[in-house]
């Protein structure tokens, strides 16, 4: 840790501003919002089956194919070299959509997109290589919160210029390219970290905790008692994550590092998944997501479908700003919700769920753009609020090694489930359904999510119930016995420490 005293360029400061610098830049991209436009428009001049069948779905064959091993050469390489390789993808995509033609040139658009969001990893697992543990959680809200500001900001300025300067959709994508051009030059000048999570860790007496689990122990109400009997989650989930070095001792390891390294994952996602509560927030945290992202990609389709670009003013970029705004307001109000989570957390899952279904539902009956635009915004402001609150649920007690390795998985999963959707939905060799009724389909998804987990909130609170029983039963017949509440609050205790 001397080196990130004794020169400035490795103290915490300089890294996170470099690295916030390239998020804002790689997220000030006002031509996203109007991508569909642009393509179905004079510039390219696509129809909207060969867009919506032939040329989105490329990006989710090619994220879920560079997830894994981007997954792995991110922690193998140390971080830097995949966010240059990032703002490589950026370009690359960028020039091909100003100058390229035709589909299969929009195709490769589609795999260089597919890059970028597979390489997102390294923007997030690179501040905890090169920040001491104190700074984690001060260093990770800097660098989330610049790409929320970016993101909005420029959605608002391209709504402006469309609507108020009448800018052409072309000079929108050359904006971004400006943009994501600064972010690459900016990543030239981060640090290269010492080591990395998994293939280059350094052994540390106090063990990581992952920032959400530092604001957790933080907040006073997050604190509440488990109420179910089966939720004991620092029994099931061991909170630190074990050192290479420290299970070499206990059993037998292959010699070969990457070897050791994938059974040491094994061995962690084994004992991490064994926990009822972490599953079951996982199954809905990749259940969702899938069907977010799958929303994200087709959502300008149906929006161009009940108001054609060429024939009606759009309002794509100021919806985008209000729905991440809105999102951002309900992440943040939630942290001031007393509620416990143990209890009430899959009631939640299930009736936000469900009130997803309708907005999908809502957006796919309608005939009005207004509505629809409505429905999007329902639906991206309570997605935003859930994963939320899941995030927090599942990483409160790992470490920051198994924080990132639980969700790199989830995310695999979850676009495991979309590439099916996608290939029974929208590919030509599937059901190649219109764009209309895809999201009727949608819609389904996500009611039958919003059922799975309402089911499970009742069998959680009639099992609390009958614990409850149990326990008051147990009092009357030994008085001498602690009071329940005493019970519970040694219980929480332990768990904390």
């Amino acid at each position: 840790m001397v080196c990130f005293r004794t020169s400035p360029s490795h103290s915490w400061v300089y890294p996170t501003v470099i690295l916030c610098l390239f998020g804002f830049f790689s997220l000030m991209r006002p031509s996203e919002p109007f991508l569909i436009p642009y393509l179905s428009g004079p510039d390219k001049n696509l129809t909207r089956e060969e867009i919506t069948h032939e040329i989105l779905p490329v990006w989710t064959y090619s994220y879920l194919v560079l997830l894994f091993p981007v997954f792995v050469l991110t922690d193998f390489v140390r971080y830097k070299p995949v966010i240059i390789l990032q703002g490589i993808s950026f370009m690359i995509t960028w020039l091909l959509l100003l100058f390229g033609q035709g589909v299969m040139t929009m195709q490769v658009v589609e795999f260089f997109y597919g890059m970028v969001t597979a390489t997102e990893v390294a923007y997030y697992a690179y501040i905890y290589s090169v920040v001491s543990p104190e700074h984690y959680q001060k260093v990770s809200g800097y660098c989330r919160s610049v790409t929320l500001v970016a993101y909005t900001a420029a959605s608002v300025l391209a709504q402006l210029l469309v609507s108020l300067a009448n800018l052409s959709y072309f000079y929108l994508n050359v904006i971004s390219m400006v943009c994501v051009s600064l972010a690459f030059l900016s990543s030239l000048f981060l640090p290269m970290p010492k080591k990395s999570m998994f293939f280059h860790a350094k052994p540390n007496k106090d063990m990581q905790k992952s920032p959400s689990t530092n604001a957790a122990l933080d907040e006073p109400h997050k604190g509440d008692a488990p109420s179910c009997e089966e939720e004991k989650p620092t029994q099931e989930i061991p909170t630190n994550s074990k050192n290479l070095d420290d299970g070499q001792l206990s059993s037998p390891k292959p010699e070969n590092m990457a070897l050791r390294v994938f059974v040491q994952w094994f061995q962690d996602l084994k004992e991490c998944y064994s926990s009822k509560r972490l599953f079951y927030w996982s199954l809905w945290w990749a259940l969702s997501t899938a069907g977010f992202n799958q929303i994200l990609n087709y959502v300008q389709m149906l929006w161009n479908y009940k108001a054609p670009s060429q024939n009606s003013s759009i309002y794509n970029g100021a919806v985008e700003a209000i729905a991440t705004f809105g999102g951002a307001v309900a992440a943040f109000a939630v942290g001031y919700v007393k509620v416990n989570w143990n209890l009430l957390g899959e009631l939640a899952l299930g009736v936000f769920s469900g009130v997803n279904a309708g907005a999908l539902l809502l957006m796919h009956y309608t005939t009005n753009i207004w509505v629809c635009y409505a429905g999007y915004l329902i639906f991206k402001s309570g997605y935003m609020l859930l994963i939320t609150i899941a995030v927090f649920q599942i990483a409160v007690n790992l470490s920051v090694e198994r924080y990132a390795l639980v969700f790199g998985i989830d995310t695999f999963i979850a676009l495991v489930i979309q590439t099916i959707m996608t290939v029974i939905v929208v590919d030509p060799r599937g059901l190649n359904l219109p764009i209309s009724i895809q999201f009727l389909v949608y819609g389904s998804y996500f009611a039958a999510i919003a059922g799975i987990f309402l089911m499970r909130s009742v069998y959680i609170m009639y099992s609390a119930k009958r614990g409850k029983q149990v326990q008051s039963s147990a009092t009357s017949q030994n008085p001498d016995d602690p009071h329940p509440e005493e019970q519970t609050i040694r219980v929480t205790i332990g768990t904390k420490l």
